[in-house]
């Protein structure tokens, strides 16, 4: 007779292998993920198993279950669907690319929306390190070793603007150091422009607020008390550059904002402005209770500004000293069209 036990272990191995569990009476209120652990044995590591209920990989009745402490009740069917393994690493393709600057050391690039800068689960293919295997190929010298681009600082999926990455290792040791001091013992500067709701009453001021891991969501930030463990220092300088429109009590109902980091936390600049109550337009995250706002604009440009895709946010400035000539680089990239297109709509304000 087979070990039921070594069966499970063999179908793991399969990609794209599915493997259905019934909860027995004894097991019944019992954390999916510890009940799962149990039924799979040494296949497949308890962290493992939680990261692929998270990602939708189990099912009860069809129905995807993604919360670990999820209580299983006797009878009930939970199909594990083993995802296809995925290359440890990352592929060249030809995505083009909108090249700033280059040499032997490092690639300035002009970012656009919707591309990933590092591959990660769930996004293996069609990232910014994809496109830079492509088209640096030989000139790569490696980065640990590795033909691969070094990344030093990213933007969010849906940013856009000036990016820099390494191409060697002494590049990469030293522009990460860099970023990581924040400029504050040499040259680094970045700033952003930011099309916000509403306006700060002050035109310039200082944004001071540790962030942390969201209440609840594990991808978004929030800002948290100074003490908690997860807190993480984090400083945004704002100047508002233009007003746009007043409603009825003398608002503003937009801004042109420049952004510059002291800091730089995941999703800073929209958490911080979101905190001061002058969140991104388009900002699906932070801005959702300002979805309704758009209502009150005139109606030849409502569409426009309700509908924008992404967080109005755009990296038009970075500057850094060369890693290996010391030389002050300074890279400016224009606002792309659709931001463009929407202040263009704000300026009928």
């Amino acid at each position: 007779m087979r070990d039921p036990d070594t069966e499970d272990h063999n179908e793991w191995e399969d990609a794209d292998a599915s493997k259905a569990f019934t909860v027995d009476p004894e097991d019944a209120g019992e954390r999916l993920d510890r009940w799962l652990s149990g039924r799979l044995g040494a296949a497949v590591s308890r962290s493992r198993l939680q990261s692929l209920i998270r990602a939708g990989a189990v099912r009860c009745d069809e129905i995807p279950v993604t919360e670990t402490k999820h209580k299983v009740a006797e009878g009930e069917v939970y199909a594990l669907i083993v995802p296809e393994a995925e290359p440890a690493e990352p592929e060249p393709e030809p995505i083009p690319l909108d090249v700033l600057y280059e040499d032997a050391s490092l690639i300035v690039i002009n970012k656009p929306a919707g591309l990933v800068v590092h591959p990660a689960p769930g996004n293996w293919s069609g990232t910014l390190v994809n496109a830079l295997l492509h088209h640096c190929g030989d000139s790569l010298a490696g980065i640990g070793g590795v033909r691969r681009p070094g990344i030093v600082h990213r933007l969010d999926r849906d940013t856009t603007g000036v990016m820099v990455v390494a191409k060697t290792d002494n590049a990469h040791r030293i522009l990460s150091e860099a970023f990581a001091d924040h400029g504050r013992s040499g040259d680094l500067e970045r700033a952003y422009t930011a099309l916000v709701w509403g306006a700060p009453e002050r035109m310039a001021g200082t944004i001071d607020a540790p962030l942390g891991r969201h209440a609840q969501s594990r991808t978004l930030r929030a800002v948290v008390p100074a003490g908690r463990s997860d807190a993480r220092h984090a400083v945004t300088r704002y100047k508002v550059e233009k007003r746009y429109g007043t409603d009825g009590a003398g608002n503003a109902f937009a801004a042109r904002v420049e952004c510059r980091l002291e800091t730089g936390r995941t999703h800073q600049i929209r958490v911080h402005m979101a905190h001061i109550g002058h969140p991104l337009i388009g900002d699906r995250d932070y801005a959702r209770a300002f979805r309704t706002k758009a209502n009150r604009l005139p109606e030849e440009i409502r569409p426009t500004v309700a509908a924008f895709p992404r967080q109005a946010l755009h990296a038009h400035l970075l500057a850094f000293r060369h890693p290996e000539t010391e030389e002050l680089m300074r890279f400016e990239a224009d606002l792309p069209a659709d931001l463009l297109a929407l202040t263009k709509a704000l300026d009928i304000l």
